[in-house]
């Protein structure tokens, strides 16, 4: 336990009060550990029993986690307070953000006029033009377009959706490594994750049949763009992963297409392949804009229905401004052109770096998407290295579950003539930090 801070309540709910309170104000930081049941228990003079009971309310919420013989300890993004990603250093090229290249969007189209309206939109959520225009965005790649829905983004749609589905204490097969946010999100909403492998095809069978075995009621995962890694599914491995399916169809899958339109890879999508218990959510802000808050949902009914009665109780519905944005660019043919030219960069960019690291003699994955991910031995001197020579990448810690070392690089505005400047960079602080850390 952080030595500045000492735990007290006499109470679960005082001693949770009190780990909460130190987490908000920093007193307890992420990796601080929580002292053992027992010991606490001693130093406060109550039971054990309670001091458990206060310890799974922590972790039900998110804001710790238990580490088998490693003890309990603040969990490394705790739900609680405003945790901001790390602010860019002044004076670096910022590929740590995961974020699109601007020059690469189009300018929004916004309505002209907005005439007020009686009343709400609760009895027609979703604008027809627009809902029209997702079907045929599914439809177009196999995904049944009979039930779809709207959401203000796509963590907010799964969150809605794990909320609504499975109850606290439930167990939720996740990517490992996986996109940080959704490794933030799952323990906020009091579940377990599953770490679940991942390679350069996104979940191996093999992984995702363990999970199903150890009794997970949610799979969630990324048929292409896989984050961070880059993985996407290949048509032997979606069948594969349908086969490890067959035997649990009361599983929710749910997948996460979030670049669609850029990722550079094919749509080989397990809600194309006859699951009881699907959904995939796709948004906008890869390709059109990272501040248009929508996603479109097409799903089986059962989670059709959970999602519209959550959605009706909380928000209601998603704006009809942004709906009407959303709608008129995606119309838009200028808009398409240059979704199609941004999807060719992408891809030329990223396999530029992959190929500038490999005649380095330095592997790195990222076979769709607009991240590349590399194994390092220690991340941090890699990070510091690179900040030291003008760029700035992101640590695989934020990513990773069990998973080995590694950084992330977003090549989204990385130009295919700068690859061989970082690469060789990226060279040079490797032989550095080995040299420094034992080779």
């Amino acid at each position: 336990m952080a030595a500045q801070y000492a735990i007290n309540g006499t109470t679960a709910k005082g001693i949770t009060s009190s780990v909460e309170q130190a987490v908000a104000e920093g007193g307890l930081g992420p990796g601080d550990a929580l002292p053992p049941v027992r010991r606490l228990a001693d130093d406060l003079g109550v039971s054990a029993g309670t001091v458990a009971t206060a310890y799974k309310e922590l972790r039900q919420r998110g804001i710790v986690v238990t580490r088998g013989r490693g003890g309990t300890v603040v969990a490394q993004a705790p739900a609680i307070g405003a945790r901001r990603p790390p602010r860019v250093p002044q004076g670096v090229r910022d590929l740590a953000g995961g974020h699109p290249d601007p020059a690469l969007m189009p300018v929004l189209l916004p309505p002209e006029r907005v005439v007020p309206v009686l009343g709400s939109h609760r009895g027609s959520p979703r604008r027809t033009g627009l809902e029209e225009l997702a079907r045929e965005w599914f439809a177009r790649d196999g995904i049944p377009d009979s039930r779809v829905t709207f959401a203000h983004g796509a963590l907010d749609c799964m969150a809605r959706l794990l909320s609504a589905e499975l109850k606290p204490g439930d167990a939720v097969a996740v990517e490992d490594p996986g996109f940080h946010h959704l490794l933030d999100l799952v323990p906020a909403l009091g579940l377990r994750m599953v770490p679940v492998a991942v390679d350069d095809e996104g979940i191996t069978p093999g992984a995702l049949r363990t999970a199903l075995r150890a009794g997970v009621r949610a799979v969630v995962c990324s048929p292409r763009g896989q984050n961070p890694m880059g993985g996407c599914f290949s048509e032997a491995r979606r069948d594969a992963l349908l086969e490890a399916l067959g035997g649990f169809p009361e599983v929710l899958v749910i997948e996460d297409d979030h670049n669609a339109e850029v990722a550079g890879a094919p749509p080989y999508s397990l809600a194309s392949g006859g699951l009881e218990r699907w959904a995939q959510v796709r948004t906008v802000s890869k390709h059109l804009s990272v501040d248009l808050r929508w996603a479109a949902l097409a799903c089986d009914a059962t989670t059709l229905a959970r999602h519209e009665g959550r959605m009706l109780l909380t928000s209601g519905w998603v704006s009809h401004l942004l709906q009407e944005t959303v709608e008129r660019t995606m119309a838009d043919p200028a808009t398409r052109t240059l979704v199609t030219r941004a999807e060719h960069a992408y891809s030329e960019r990223r396999q530029a770096l992959i190929r500038e690291l490999a005649r380095r003699g330095i592997a790195a994955r990222g076979a769709s998407g607009m991240n590349v991910w590399v194994s390092v031995r220690d991340e941090s001197a890699v990070v510091n290295g690179l900040r030291s020579r003008g760029w700035w990448v992101a640590a695989g810690s934020r990513f990773r579950i069990a998973t080995p070392t590694a950084v992330r690089i977003t090549t989204a505005s990385l130009e295919v003539p700068e690859a061989a400047r970082l690469a060789t960079d990226f060279a040079a602080v490797l032989g550095d930090s080995e040299a420094t850390y034992g080779g």
